[in-house]
């Protein structure tokens, strides 16, 4: 019915010089005082035979309009399949739409260049970075004063920067290196852990961690980054007191901190690319990338993941396992 309707307005000019054309037609027959029947026959004639002109050309555009619709959903092809023009005017829009569709083939292109060109710089500069990090982690192994935690520890926060842009640049490749097998989920917390065991050590935070004799099947290298962007996040923003990591239920792990919490109106924004929020305005070094990629891995592995916090009371962020339950047969 929409159709119709709109195939009408489409035809008003037609038909409104239709109606004046008849309208005319009895004004010339009343003023020579002509029987009006001599004309109705003919015209009653053209109506019918317009009405049936009409009714094919709307099913002609009709199924014009379905062949349309049914290229847009496949716009990869749609210069190749457009239906063939009715008017010289239809056959000018046709080739002004093939030419915009070539420009923009070559934009993108152009842009798949540039783009392949950037990560490939980022990912040798990433690897070339990890070297003089690597060395001076050696060098500060041989170390045990207050000056040389803090510098491993600062060194250790390089490192999760450099693999957070790692990360970022992996994502969107279309060759990222999912490897989905049995995981225990304690290993790979523990291993996240142990990470940042010097950080808990000197700043003197407490570590609750229940054991959750979860197996999953994961990627083990992209839940590991989670979890511990997850851990990182929680470690930078809380001052003093306790981090837990538990199951709050046999399919979701829980990571919960004492921390100065998220402000209400920056929660529903928190997973959105380069958003920090207020505390990213008191933090410069908050770069809002942190909580996009692990919302973007997490999609990947098939994982949900949320956040609840209280202002200057803590946060707790929630992954959901549910997805990946082993079935015992």
């Amino acid at each position: 019915m929409k159709l119709f309707k709109a195939y009408l307005l489409s035809k008003k000019k037609s038909i409104g010089w239709l109606l004046l054309l008849f309208t005319l037609l009895i004004l010339s027959f009343a003023l020579y005082h002509l029987p009006i029947r001599a004309v109705l026959y003919p015209m009653v004639l053209c109506l019918l035979l317009g009405l049936l002109a009409g009714v094919l050309d709307f099913l002609h555009v009709r199924n014009k309009h379905r062949r349309l619709r049914e290229i847009q959903r496949h716009a990869a092809v749609m210069t190749g399949e457009l239906p063939a023009a009715d008017s010289p005017v239809e056959q000018d829009y046709q080739e002004l739409l093939r030419e915009i569709y070539r420009e923009l083939e070559q934009v993108e292109n152009a842009s798949n260049i540039r783009y392949r060109e950037m990560t490939d710089y980022y990912t040798v500069w990433v690897h070339q970075i990890k070297t003089p990090i690597a060395a001076m982690n050696l060098t500060l192994q041989n170390e045990d004063t207050p000056v040389a935690r803090k510098l491993s520890s600062d060194l250790f926060r390089i490192e999760q920067y450099v693999e957070m842009v790692l990360a970022f640049l992996r994502l969107d490749s279309v060759s990222s290196d999912y490897l989905f097998r049995e995981q225990e989920l304690d290993t790979i917390i523990k291993q996240a852990v142990a990470k940042f065991s010097s950080e808990f050590i000197d700043r003197k935070i407490g570590l609750e961690y229940e054991p959750t004799s979860k197996t999953l099947v994961t990627d083990e290298k992209w839940l590991s980054f989670v979890v511990e962007q997850v851990l990182s996040n929680a470690l930078k923003y809380t001052k003093k007191g306790t981090i837990s990591i538990r199951m709050t239920s046999p399919d979701t792990l829980c990571v919960r901190d004492s921390g100065v919490g998220i402000a209400p109106e920056d929660l529903p924004r928190v997973f959105e690319k380069g958003y920090t929020g207020y505390n990213g305005r008191t933090d410069k070094r908050a770069s809002g990338i942190g909580l996009y990629l692990c919302k973007r891995i997490c999609d990947s592995l098939g994982m949900g993941i949320r956040l609840e916090s209280q202002f200057e009371k803590g946060t707790a962020v929630y992954i959901d396992l549910k997805q990946y339950t082993l079935r015992k047969d």
